[in-house]
């Protein structure tokens, strides 16, 4: 006992170690490829694919509605061909501005540059400047690209003018907005927070300190300062006041209309009322176009910029949505929060790596890992959050790729295992054979190579599609998944053809095995049971024929029994199935005290139209004859041929005689109606006597006679009647 617990304690011991070194494996390889992505990350390396991801999130989010807010008037192509010039003359947008004033906009945002004066016009353009209190104008701050364009000096004058300088990224596109520039000690505002805050003040809505001092606060939001460094940016420049912008989608965010359609009052004024209104250009060959996270992706063609009026639109949009209603604005997190994210998805990464050993496994597990990540940064982007994804992602691929060392080592146990392999099996006179986990032959015996017919060396490595037929080998590789996928032995029988064409059934039984390096191997062991089952084989088939033998024997049988008992034409009951039906139906109404009608019916006329017609139109005629007698009976009622044209209709468990009467009504008026015979149109008639059982007598041969009687009393009535036996009649 001693010995084997102290067996057992090393044992635990070495389990512990194991799972120690696996744990210290996938730490160390988590903070190795962490530090690096890291180091990637801070010198920019990966900037440009932070920002594909947020540009991309950007187009996946869902579009929002229309911003009412907001109206902009474009200066399209058309007006430009229209006017004739370009700058547009002072005297029209004199013009324009009255028009829009006209409908009481809550302010007027003129994204043009007018530091000169453009004839005809500048003096009434002045006195419009000065007449419109809630006009903003624009200007342009010098910076180290391009120099300073001067507002209107009467706009400068009255504090009604806001920059319109954009920050691009280093690819060209739009992600942030400025709010504050600050040049010479003086502090500017942009155009779109000038806009914005004009807007705003109406409602009593001014801007306000933050618990951050160094944020601004507006209304329900604050609005927190971009920092060099932050979500994928590297060492940016965070020169004024800048903000992460918060796009809408580019498809009907603003309502917009044309120069043109304002000028002619084409617009309606509630489209301007207490609303903001851009005025700016959106012809293509004025070039004032940017582009932004919409406009490009994985489905477009071609980059679609978007005017600067509507950028500009989009930049007070954000700030109206955020000051109302609380619309998030894109925040980060700190470095060390980023840092310590990017850490946790990669461990998640390595640990993954280091626990899935099989291909599927391993891609699926980390392809779900992937996804989760996307999954989660996507809906934080919602809420307003712009975390890192694609650090974290490139954590998880560098963990995959960090395992090749260990792949490597389980290689070298693997040849180990395969020279061991195959000492063994050589000695077996079955077919063997050892595959791995990709379905490949690693080992062979020579008995199994000797089977199908081809040499070791053509076999090894390779798998059974391309040595059996499609449906064979898709068979043998499910096989091979369920023994992977469950980890125990399983026996089946499949289909083997060799390389002679011959077709050989086996019983294969395959089981798993590991090595000390943790490679699986598939073992399997076949025989050939061909024969075995060629014999089982005619066994089945010599069942068969009996059983079909029988089966045809018995049906035939059926088939004289139906013919001995119906009217081969019109297969009603014949004469021999009639008396039967008769018999026993007297002896049940006898037992239950109940009545039974015997009908016996004759047609009238039914011998010329044989002699006239022909037979084969007096038997389809009889056929008809038999369909609507059918017709016009209970479930429970019987209708016979008893040959030629004569028919009987057997009524069990009638109330009264009064009840036959009815059928035979039924049945006259039934008969009575034409038929249509080979394009020929026939009427007849038809004869009835009625026997009641037991009032015309209780004996069969009496009942029947009783009816067969009065039937002739009914054709010397006058046919096309019924009558009843003893002179009993109803009509």
């Amino acid at each position: 006992m001693g010995i084997i617990g102290d067996a057992s304690k090393k044992l635990r011991k070495r389990l512990f170690q194991k799972q120690l070194r696996n744990r210290r494996r996938v730490w160390l390889t988590a903070l190795s490829v962490t530090c690096c992505i890291l180091l990637l990350r801070y010198l920019g390396v990966i900037q440009s694919l932070e920002w594909a991801a947020l540009d991309q999130f950007f187009r996946l989010r869902p579009p929002e509605p229309t911003d009412e807010r907001i109206a902009i008037v474009a200066i399209e192509e058309t007006d430009l061909q229209s006017i004739g010039k370009w700058p547009i003359p002072d005297s029209i947008i004199a013009q324009l501005l009255q028009q829009l004033h006209h409908y009481q906009p809550r302010v007027i945002g003129l994204d043009l540059y007018r530091d000169l004066p453009v004839e005809p016009g500048n003096e009434q353009l002045q006195k419009v400047y000065q007449s419109i209190p809630n006009l903003i104008g624009i200007e342009k701050l010098a910076d180290q690209y391009s120099a300073a364009v001067l507002p209107p000096p009467i706009l400068s004058q009255q504090d009604r003018v806001g920059f319109n300088n954009v920050i691009l990224d280093a690819d060209g596109k739009v992600r942030r907005s400025l709010l504050y520039w600050t040049a010479d000690e003086t502090t500017y505002e942009s155009f779109a927070l000038k806009l914005a805050l004009s807007y705003l003040a109406a409602q009593g809505i001014t801007p306000q300190p933050a618990e951050n001092l160094k944020y601004l606060q507006l209304g329900k939001s604050v609005f927190p300062c971009f920092k060099r460094n932050d979500g994928g940016y590297a060492r940016a420049d965070d020169g004024g006041y800048q903000i992460i912008a918060n796009f809408r989608h580019t498809q009907t965010s603003f309502r917009t209309v044309s120069l043109t359609d304002v000028l002619t009052h084409k617009v309606p004024a509630e489209w301007f009322r207490d609303r903001i209104v851009l005025i700016g250009s959106t012809a293509p060959s004025l070039k004032d176009f940017f582009f932004t996270p919409y406009s490009s992706g994985f489905f477009t063609p071609a980059a679609q910029p978007i005017a600067g009026v509507e950028l500009h639109a989009n930049f007070v949009s954000q700030i109206l949505d955020a000051a109302l209603d609380g619309r998030p604005v894109i925040q980060v997190w700190s470095k060390w929060t980023e840092s310590w994210w990017i850490f946790t998805w990669t461990l998640v990464g390595a640990s993954l790596s280091w626990r899935w050993r099989k291909p599927i496994q391993f891609v699926l597990s980390l392809a779900i890992a992937g996804v989760l990540l996307v999954g989660i940064t996507y809906i934080a982007f919602i809420g307003g959050w712009w975390l890192p994804v694609v650090p974290p992602l490139l954590g998880i691929a560098g963990c995959a790729v960090a395992i090749a060392s260990h792949i490597a080592y389980q290689q070298e146990g693997l040849q180990r295992s395969k020279e061991f392999l195959q000492e063994i099996i050589n000695t077996i006179p079955d077919p063997v054979f050892v595959k791995n986990q990709q379905h490949q032959w690693i080992v062979l015996n020579d008995a199994f190579c000797q089977f199908i017919g081809y040499p070791l060396e053509e076999l090894l490595e390779k798998s059974d599609a391309q040595f059996l037929p499609q449906h064979q080998a898709e068979v043998s590789w499910q096989q091979d998944e369920i023994v992977f996928a469950r980890g125990s032995a399983i026996e089946n029988e499949e289909e083997i053809t060799d390389s002679r064409g011959m077709t050989h059934l086996v019983a294969t039984k395959k089981s798993l095995h590991k090595d000390a390096a943790g490679n699986l191997f598939l073992v399997g062991v076949m025989r050939d049971i061909t024969e075995r089952k060629r014999i089982e084989e005619d066994l089945k088939r010599t069942a068969a024929e009996l059983l079909r033998s029988n089966t045809e024997l018995q049906h035939s049988q059926d088939r004289l029994r139906y013919l001995a008992y119906h009217d081969s034409l019109t297969g009603l009951p014949n004469r021999k199935l009639f008396y039967d039906h008769l018999s026993q139906l007297l002896a049940w109404a006898a037992n239950n005290k109940l009545l039974l009608a015997l009908l016996f019916i004759d047609l009238d006329g039914f011998k010329q139209v044989n002699d006239t017609l022909g037979h084969d139109s007096g038997d389809r005629l009889l056929v008809i004859v038999a369909q609507r007698l059918t017709l016009c009976l209970r479930g429970s009622d019987i209708v016979c041929r008893l040959g030629g044209d004569e028919f009987t209709v057997i009524l069990p468990g009638i109330a009264k005689p009064e009840d036959a009467a009815i059928v035979a009504d039924k049945i006259l008026t039934m008969l009575s109606q034409e038929f249509h015979l080979n394009g020929q149109t026939i009427s007849i008639t038809a004869s009835i006597g009625i026997s009641i059982y037991p009032n015309n007598g209780t004996a069969q041969e009496m009942i029947v006679k009783q009816a067969d009687l009065a039937m002739y009393q009914a054709k010397r009535f006058g046919k096309n009647c019924y009558k009843f036996a003893d002179a009993m009649s109803f009509q």
